[in-house]
């Protein structure tokens, strides 16, 4: 159950984090587009400490430029509801990725993607 779990959105597009992996996110979540069509959802303390530094770099070097169009348009920052552990997940972001309600989530290293089941 680690790596990987599968979850059907509620009607009000929130996704319920498995028990075992809610602290993961205490510090937070950050979703974004991914590189292809899913998206990337990370813990805030990882955006901070492990993505945020990668975004930075010569004004002019358009490699980061790109990297920072990818992962902050549409950037979404949130906590999970304590009581149920839910995070809402913006429409356009559910758009990008093609995801209607059911969802395939894998761990990435230090991030998950969500992809549509």
């Amino acid at each position: 159950m680690g790596d990987y779990f599968e979850r059907k959105l509620d009607d009000k597009r929130r996704l319920t984090i498995p028990t075992e992996l809610r602290a993961e996110f205490a510090s937070g979540v950050v979703i974004t587009k991914g590189f292809k069509k899913y998206l990337h959802v990370y813990p805030t303390s990882v955006w901070n400490e492990l993505v945020e530094p990668q975004l930075t770099g010569h004004i002019l070097d358009e490699a980061i430029a790109d990297l920072n169009v990818q992962f902050r348009a549409g950037k979404q920052d949130s906590s999970i509801d304590q009581k149920q552990g839910r995070v809402t997940i913006e429409q356009h972001l559910l758009d990008y990725a093609g995801i209607d309600r059911s969802i395939v989530a894998v761990r990435a290293g230090r991030y998950w993607r969500l992809m549509a089941a």
